[in-house]
């Protein structure tokens, strides 16, 4: 393992390892996402992820004689918040970004990364028209799109749970209505061919509600046999706690937004039993497995959502601007599309959409106070 992971870091040595003066010559990563808030257990571990492998990566003499410096800026999550933080970067003077974390937030500020010409990297936007719109070419990410979680969020709820009414909500959010909307339309087409399969509820949430027992009430009234929701962990604990209330037995599926341990902290035992999908464990990977070990010993904690997808991402651009020799866009954007890596989630490069080949999802379920992978 020690060897794998020494030969990862070492392809960032160059002929300037014992030169000085760093420190006025610096390659600078921005470091983008919900640092504080509600939503921070999702942003905080990408900035800890990036610590790591720059902290690695500088000891080793950094990139072309260069050493990283991280540049963190705090969206909180909010579209209107991240135009800013994108600014905020750009006129720093910032070379590649690792981040956003939601979706909502990344879409409002790659319109300012695209004119600057500077490469994004989100291990958590999973939106798919960030990729599949063409809109955004300096895009990408390593964690899958929200049609692939939505395909397997329906099929897990037809074919492994064997339900056939099915209601579908989400947080009226970029990352929420888009994921519940591709569950829908799965769900339609399962009705062609199986006119048992109904969507018997469609609708939206007030996101940060106290009280949702008008929407638990429609579900009961709807008869559903499981909920699919898109959208973060504050709304859905509340939706499970209220369900639980009202001792509504039914399957709760979610996502990523959920697939959070803050979740199960906040809902407590009502957690039990809800189904979240979440990037594929990979955490026995050699990598993955130095990676955690790290950050043990580095914080005194386990890490958080989306941290081994950041690490990742954070491997990626290194890399790519090591292989291409510079800090030009275009050369980035080409060793990302054309040159292998080595990382956590295994050896990834990037399609001409910007999406990581080879990476994808897996169904969650809590258990005794803990997310297991359901095989």
């Amino acid at each position: 393992m020690k060897k794998l992971v020494s030969v990862a870091i070492g392809m960032f040595m160059v002929a300037g390892f014992f030169t000085t003066g760093f420190a006025a010559d610096t390659i600078k990563l921005g470091i983008a996402g919900a640092h504080s808030g509600d939503l921070a257990s999702y942003g905080l571990p990408t900035i800890k992820a990036a610590e790591l492998v720059v902290k690695d990566i500088n000891a080793k003499g950094g990139v072309l004689g260069k050493q990283i410096q991280l540049m963190p800026e705090d969206d909180v999550c909010k579209p209107e918040v991240a135009t800013n933080t994108a600014t905020k970067l750009v006129s720093g003077g910032v070379n590649i970004v690792l981040g956003h974390i939601c979706s909502g937030a990344t879409k409002a500020a790659m319109g300012i990364y695209k004119n600057a010409k500077i490469v994004v990297m989100s291990p958590s936007a999973t939106t798919p028209d960030l990729t599949q719109s063409g809109e955004y070419p300096n895009f990408f990410r390593t964690i899958a799109s929200d049609d692939m979680q939505a395909k397997l969020e329906v099929d897990f709820a037809l074919n492994t749970l064997k339900l056939k009414k099915i209601a579908v909500l989400h947080d009226k959010g970029d990352y929420g209505k888009g994921l519940a909307e591709f569950a829908k339309g799965f769900l339609e087409k399962a009705k062609a061919k199986d006119p048992k399969v109904e969507v018997v509820l469609y609708e939206g949430i007030t996101p940060g509600a106290v009280d949702y027992s008008a929407i638990v009430q429609k579900i009961r009234q709807s008869k559903a046999e499981a909920v699919i929701f898109g959208g973060y962990h504050p709304e859905a604990s509340k939706l499970v706690m209220q369900m639980n209330q009202k001792k509504m037995k039914i399957a709760f599926i979610s996502d990523d937004g959920v697939k959070d341990d803050t979740f199960i902290k906040v809902a407590g035992k009502d957690a039990e039993g809800v189904y979240a999908t979440g990037p594929r464990d990979t955490s026995k990977n050699p990598m993955a497995v130095k990676a955690i070990q790290d950050h043990k010993e580095a914080y005194k904690s386990d890490p958080g959502a989306f941290y081994l997808n950041a690490y990742s991402a954070a491997l990626a651009l290194l890399n790519a601007i090591q292989k291409a020799g510079s800090t030009d866009y275009d050369a980035i954007v080409k060793a990302l599309r054309t040159q292998d890596v080595e990382t956590p989630l295994g050896t990834i490069k990037f399609d001409e959409r910007g999406d990581a080949i080879g990476i994808g999802f897996s169904m969650y379920q809590v258990k005794n106070g803990a997310y297991v992978e359901l095989k």
